[in-house]
């Protein structure tokens, strides 16, 4: 069996940013499962995956692109130092989530604090960044008829 159509692969990984510093990685303990072309990873990691096999390692470069993309200057506000009153000592690299108009949550980091003056950034903290990719995948199967219904394989939710 390879990874292709709906196949749910487990594997292993480890990213790293163009310094080699690690960004991500997953547990040797918890191996990440997830149902190929369903948009559950990102594009070229879930591209360079396809046609491999279980027992395969292999080294993806993913450029912003097909990652997180680049960051969106419209995802950056000044907002009023007065609209995180009620937070404490504010300082630069909190992350706060905050419900967007739709009800979705947004996730933000505070990148500056000029006076009274705010900057906040929605963008992806990996927005921008090439990531390097060591995969080692583990286990291949066919996705259940429920998993193709619900769109993601149901590990440990069903169990």
């Amino acid at each position: 069996m390879i990874i292709t159509g709906k196949v749910v692969a487990t594997l292993h990984y480890t990213a790293t940013d163009d310094n080699g510093q690690q960004v991500d990685a997953s547990p040797e303990w918890e191996p990440l499962t997830y149902m190929h072309n369903t948009h559950g990873l990102l594009p070229g990691l879930e591209k360079a995956l396809e046609g491999h096999k279980a027992g395969d390692q292999l080294q993806v470069t993913v450029q912003p692109e097909d990652g997180y993309g680049q960051p969106d200057a419209e995802l950056i506000h000044k907002v009023p130092l007065t609209a995180f009153a009620d937070v404490g000592p504010l300082e630069v690299g909190m992350q706060f989530e905050l419900e967007s108009e739709e009800g979705h949550g947004e996730q933000f980091t505070v990148t500056a604090i000029d006076g009274d003056e705010v900057t906040i950034d929605a963008n992806h903290s990996l927005a921008g960044k090439v990531l390097h990719f060591d995969v080692r995948i583990e286990s291949l199967r066919e996705a259940t008829s429920l998993e193709l219904e619900v769109g993601h394989p149901l590990e440990g939710i069903l169990e």
